[in-house]
Formats: structure tokens, C-alpha cells, sequence
């Protein structure tokens, strides 16, 4: 790429489903989110993916007295769709002979294929046989939501302070992170803000002479958009069939419900306040843009009807698009099949759901010795660059090797995870296809972004479910079609208000009322 990333790398941290009813039995015992008391009662056996599960359920005493602790660790396999058993099992007595003389854990390690996860990792939950575990805000069923709302997992707020893992990243992740004030996830280091940019095809850069260092708004590229049509380009703007109000006006709001088809409600960052953002100046604008672009003929009719596909990026028919910010963008070169360039659209902010895209949580069945246990192997796994390879691509010369860089090439189809959804992108070591200063690149990324004032406010649509539901189905009516140019620019302003008629007939004044209310409530804390 020539002209990449003209950036303001900025950064920290920061989505949704309703629990099973399984989820009950594991929060009905033990540490809760709300109480923060301890059952007595610890794990049983594990033995879900992994035939390496011993008892889960060993004696444990004070880490502090010298005496072991054993704790079971479940996480998700993502690049391979069966785990082999027998491969998890040497990477397990590979760990816990490596940690042995470092910390008082030991731990059974479970593994299962993404596509059993839930239920799996559910039902072990109700059973009462996990002490750590790996989930994720976007996670059906056991979601970071999901757990709090059960009582699910344990309160680790007030042992985090001080320890080698709450040192491994900044503060501002873990505030990021919070449910209603406390600490109940040990968030993975990666990308861990959002922001985004709009990419352009080299080619065209190098055709048409573009400067995109001038581009600081979406009017900015009007110009671009005109070349795109004398070159006869189906999609001279490429939504990606998206509606991109909630990702272009997050530098005005943090669009709480983490939903692009509930961005109806919202925290306008200048005033800390909920709003209606059907009706905001910012929305009136960014539709009639879209309608204004369709009718010249920079949007196509395909946006609206969804017909464009999930490969077009990868076409030479379109010439302008947006990209969700990345430490290394370079990256989008090989998934496009060609030279792409990106430039800021938005600033980079840490909200609510931007930092548990990945995270680890303690189980409320867990003992106070065993949330120790975990919060002492988090912090070995964070901040040991062995410990964190070996759970993250399993056993040297046989699941991967070094190359001549000292980088990672990963060979097997027994054991095969990511750092994403493993450890700290600052201690496992880079793949041979990515940068040797990945770490601080991801440092950098995340180490200067803006953190909303809404960072750490969950929204519980709960009390409000179903008029939230009718509401998205309004959304599709009208939100959709009105932010991808599906309506004259001439109606924008009556198809507005006729949209904010079918909201509030839907229910939608109870849902903003309900907002409002929480995060008052929230701010008040």
C-alpha cells in the first residue's frame, strides 16, 4: 500500500442476547455479579472436549499457604471444527509443567469446536464445572450480557488491583469493561476500540491523482465518487449493504444498544444525555447525503435491496467503501484481492462493546482460592511470552515452529488457536505473515483513543423487550432504505418524521424512557 492509514491511532477498550434458562442453575450458586459471595462448593470433573480433565473438583486452600489449586479452563476452537482430544491433553501437562514452579495452579484444559460452544459450555456451566472461561460480548447464550444478567460470574473487582494481570494493560481497559461499576471480565488485548475509515482502491488513487489527505467527511469524497462514475463503476460507493449512520456519527454518539438496527437510541457525547436520534440534525443530514448520492448515481439500488454480496469488495466494480479500523490494515490487501487504501473518517473510541469482543470471565461456583487461582494464571498467561504460545498454538515442533525471524508458523491440525481469542497481543508472539512490531503496533492503536462518557453502561432492554423488537422491525421498514439513499431527497425530511410516527407507535417512547432512565441511574452510581 502507498499512502496507508493516514491516522490518529488513538484507543482502550471497551454486546447481546438473552441467557438460556440453563445459565440459571450456574448463577444461583456461588459468587454472583450482584452479591459477590462464594459457594463453598467446588467444580465438578471436567471432561466436555478434553480427556485431560482430571477432578475439578480438588481440595484447594489459600494460594498463599503454598498449597496447589486446580481450576478448569474452557474455551472455544475456532480454526479447527473438532479439537483433538489427545492434543489438548499434551498441551495441558505441557502448561501445567511449565507453571509449576511459577504459581500455585494447575489447570484442566477443555477445548470445544465454535460451532458446540454454547450449548456445551452452557450446559458445563449449569453443572457447576468451569472456573474460567472464555466468552465474548457477540456469544449467543453465555455473552458477557448473559452472564451478568444471571449472576454468572464471579466479582473480581477487588482482587485485580496490584496484580501482574491488571498491570499487563492499561487502566482504562479494564474501567471500559465494567458492568455497573465492577470488574467481571479480564478483557483479551487486541484491537480494542472502534473506528473507522474509508478505503479506496489504489488504482484509482494512482488514475485519478486522488489526495485523501483531504478527506475529513463523507462530502470530501464527492469528487472521487464523480471519477467513479466516469469510469462506469457499478458501485462507485459501496455500502456493503450496511447502514452506516451508527458506525459515521460515532464521533457524536455512543449508540448504547451495540445494534446498527436499534441506533434509533443513543448517548450524545456532548451532552451525556439519551436521545432520540431519529430526530437529531446529524440524521436529517447523513440521509439526505445518501439520497442526494443515489440520485446521482454514486449508491446503487443494490444497497437497498441487499443484493450486493459479501465478495463484491473483492470485484473491481466498486471504487469507494468504508473499513473498520485495524492496527494493521495492510491486512485488507490479501482479503480483497487487491491494493486497498484507508484514511479516518472517525475518531477512535473506547465504548462499552468495543473491548469484550474477547474476554475471559471467573464462574460464580468458583471458591475465593480457585477466582485467585484464575487471576494468577491470567497474569502468567499475559505476561509470559512462552506460556502465552504454548496456549495459543500448542506444542513447538509439533503444532508450530519458530522460523528464522523468531516468528510463528503454524503447522498442525490438533491444536491451532489465534491471539485474538488467547492471550495478550502484546506477548504472543506474531504469525511469520505479520508484522515483527505487531505488539506495538496494538499498543499504539489502543494507547490514544477517546473513551466515551457512556464507556461501562450496559443497556437492559429487558424491562422493554418487546416494544424493542417492533421497534427494529420498523427500522427495516424505514432506518434501512432511509440511511442507503432509498428515498428521494426531497422526501427525507416527511419520511423522517412518518419513521418516528411508527416507532412511537411501536412502543418506542418506553424503550427511550427505559434508556434514559438506567443510564441516569448508571451516571448516578
Amino acid at each position: 500500500m502507498k499512502k496507508k492509514m493516514i491516522s490518529k491511532l488513538l484507543s482502550t477498550v471497551l454486546v447481546t442476547v438473552m441467557a438460556s434458562s440453563l445459565l440459571a442453575g450456574c448463577g444461583s450458586s456461588g459468587t454472583t455479579a450482584e452479591t459477590g459471595s462464594a459457594s463453598s462448593e467446588a467444580p465438578a470433573s471436567e471432561s466436555t472436549a478434553s480427556e485431560s480433565a482430571a477432578s475439578g473438583s480438588s481440595e484447594t486452600t489459600d494460594t498463599a499457604s503454598g498449597d496447589m489449586v486446580t481450576i478448569n479452563l474452557t474455551r472455544a476452537t475456532f480454526n479447527l471444527a473438532t479439537p483433538d482430544s489427545a492434543q489438548v491433553q499434551k498441551v495441558q501437562d505441557a502448561i501445567n509443567e511449565y507453571i509449576a514452579d511459577k504459581i500455585n495452579v494447575q489447570i484442566n484444559l477443555t477445548d470445544i469446536g465454535s460451532g458446540e460452544y454454547t450449548d456445551k459450555a452452557n450446559l458445563a456451566l449449569a453443572n457447576n464445572e468451569i472456573n474460567l472461561l472464555w466468552t465474548a460480548s457477540w456469544e449467543a447464550v453465555i455473552g458477557t450480557n448473559d452472564l451478568v444478567s444471571q449472576n454468572a460470574v464471579y466479582d473480581l473487582t477487588d482482587l485485580l488491583p496490584g496484580t501482574d494481570l491488571y498491570n499487563s494493560m492499561d487502566e482504562s481497559q479494564w474501567e471500559a469493561t465494567k458492568y455497573n461499576g465492577k470488574n467481571y471480565y479480564i478483557p483479551v488485548y487486541k484491537d480494542n476500540v472502534e473506528g473507522y475509515d474509508l478505503m479506496f482502491r489504489q488504482d484509482l488513487i494512482d488514475k485519478y491523482g486522488w489526495d485523501i489527505s483531504t478527506v475529513s467527511k463523507l462530502a470530501d469524497i464527492e469528487p472521487m465518487l464523480e471519477d467513479c462514475v466516469a469510469e462506469g463503476l457499478k458501485y462507485p460507493y459501496l455500502s456493503q449493504k450496511t447502514a452506516m449512520f451508527y458506525r459515521y456519527y460515532i464521533d457524536d454518539f455512543d449508540f448504547i444498544t451495540a445494534d446498527s438496527t436499534a441506533n434509533w437510541i443513543a448517548v450524545d457525547k456532548s451532552s451525556n444525555e439519551v436521545v432520540d436520534t431519529i430526530l437529531t440534525d446529524q440524521y436529517k443530514e447523513f440521509c439526505t447525503l445518501m439520497a442526494d448520492w443515489a440520485e446521482k448515481g454514486y449508491i446503487s439500488e443494490d444497497e437497498v435491496t441487499k443484493t450486493t454480496t459479501d465478495t463484491t469488495t473483492q470485484t473491481q466494480d466498486w471504487g469507494i467503501s468504508w473499513w473498520t479500523d485495524i492496527p494493521v490494515n495492510d491486512e485488507a490487501d490479501a482479503r480483497y484481492g487487491q491494493d486497498v487504501t484507508m484514511t479516518p473518517i472517525t475518531d477512535r473510541w473506547a465504548h462499552s462493546t468495543s473491548a469484550l469482543g474477547s474476554c475471559y470471565c471467573v464462574t460464580a461456583n468458583s471458591t475465593p482460592e480457585q477466582a485467585q487461582a484464575c487471576i494468577d494464571f491470567m497474569g502468567l498467561l499475559y505476561t509470559d511470552s512462552h506460556l502465552a504460545d504454548l496456549y495459543t498454538f500448542g506444542i513447538e515442533g509439533e503444532d508450530f515452529t519458530y522460523n528464522a525471524d523468531g516468528q510463528v508458523e503454524q503447522t498442525s491440525d490438533k491444536y491451532n488457536h489465534s491471539m485474538w481469542e488467547s492471550a495478550s497481543a502484546t506477548i504472543v508472539t506474531p504469525l511469520a505473515n505479520e508484522p515483527a512490531n505487531k505488539a506495538d503496533l496494538y499498543e499504539e492503536f489502543n494507547g490514544g483513543a477517546k473513551t466515551s462518557p457512556a464507556a461501562g453502561f450496559r443497556f437492559d432492554k429487558t424491562p422493554v423487550e418487546a416494544q424493542f423488537t417492533a421497534c427494529q422491525n420498523v427500522y427495516e421498514t424505514y432506518g434501512f432504505p432511509l440511511e442507503n439513499g432509498g428515498f428521494a431527497s426531497s422526501d427525507i425530511e416527511s419520511t423522517i418524521e412518518a419513521y418516528q410516527t411508527a416507532l412511537d407507535e411501536a412502543g418506542y417512547q418506553d424503550v427511550l424512557a427505559e434508556a434514559q432512565s438506567q443510564y441516569e441511574a448508571w451516571k448516578a452510581e
